[in-house]
């Protein structure tokens, strides 16, 4: 996925330079212009603006600061009808206009390249973990896909001081697992017999995997009382009631975050220095991006410099 950043952004409903992803959100960047009635940003600021950039503040979930599941539906960053009929843009430009509410501010510390992927995979994995309680150290996380959102799921089980085991249909990723990311196990999924060693010895297990897989075989890994949160879009999901019901188990879904979930995020993976693994290029360099993606051949996420492209 490609991202942006040193975009200029407009606060107040009204801009920021800044980085990118290439789905047009996941956008850093700094504060340029602040209309009258904004108060958490000023012109210089470090911030950063995600999958969404509208609801209609009045719901429950809204008032909750759980926008991305405003009653009305949210108003996705591009390709999106706006309230006042405009279509969204998103980030593929010089600058953005953002109401202050769907604005996060990136913590000084933290370089804006990398806080662009946050927005987008890192929050899609954090937001469940929390809602879950997988921040119990010494519980036992299961990671399925090593993509850009199951390479944070790694970094943020670590974090949380869980052993984590990542689940690959390749051997190809077991070093940089491993290596890298600093997972405790490594099992390639299709191997029967690694499989049934680990069974009923997971806590949780957040399944990252967009391709088609069977869920039964995951679902007998976890312990008593275990979580799976599936945050990959599979073309169905098929599991036998016996693997829930018997086991009393949770199969739960998940979707990026609200405003106020993103913020705790943003300022955790700063405290803890959690960095996404990115590779940064020009924006002229985006359509063999897009091929590499295709490919699989990207750890993990592909930046785009909006501000040194547009020089």
């Amino acid at each position: 996925m490609l991202m942006l950043f040193g975009l200029g952004i407009n606060l107040g409903i009204q801009s920021i330079p800044w980085c990118q992803a290439a789905c047009r959100h996941e956008i850093v960047g700094m504060v340029q212009e602040a209309g009258p009635n904004v108060s958490r940003f000023k012109p210089g600021d470090r911030v950063g603006v995600g999958t969404y950039v509208n609801s209609c503040k009045e719901c429950e979930y809204c008032n909750d600061r759980e926008e991305v599941h405003c009653e009305k539906g949210s108003v996705f960053t591009f390709n999106a009808i706006d309230l006042d009929g405009t279509i969204t843009k998103g980030g593929y430009s010089s600058y953005i206009v953002v109401h202050e509410r769907y604005c996060f501010m990136i913590p000084d510390d933290y370089p804006l390249a990398l806080a662009a992927p946050l927005l987008c995979a890192g929050i899609t994995v954090y937001n469940p973990m929390m809602r879950h309680g997988m921040n119990q150290p010494g519980k036992s996380l299961g990671v399925i896909g090593l993509g850009g959102l199951g390479h944070m799921a790694v970094k943020f089980g670590k974090a949380f001081g869980l052993k984590v085991t990542v689940f690959s249909t390749s051997i190809s990723k077991k070093e940089e697992a491993l290596g890298v990311l600093g997972a405790d196990n490594f099992v390639v999924s299709s191997d029967q017999e690694q499989m049934k060693a680990l069974s009923k010895s997971l806590d949780f297990i957040v399944d990252t995997a967009s391709g088609d897989h069977p869920f039964d075989p995951y679902m007998s890994l976890l312990k008593t009382a275990g979580v799976l949160v599936l945050v990959g879009f599979p073309s169905e999901v098929k599991f036998s009631p016996a693997s829930l019901i018997l086991g009393m188990r949770t199969v739960s879904g998940s979707i990026t975050g609200g405003t106020k979930v993103t913020q705790e995020m943003l300022d955790f993976c700063a405290a803890k220095k959690i960095y996404p693994e990115i590779e940064l290029i020009p924006i002229d360099y985006a359509n063999e991006a897009l091929e590499r993606v295709v490919k699989r051949d990207v750890k993990y996420r592909f930046v785009i410099d909006i501000e040194n492209s547009l020089k």
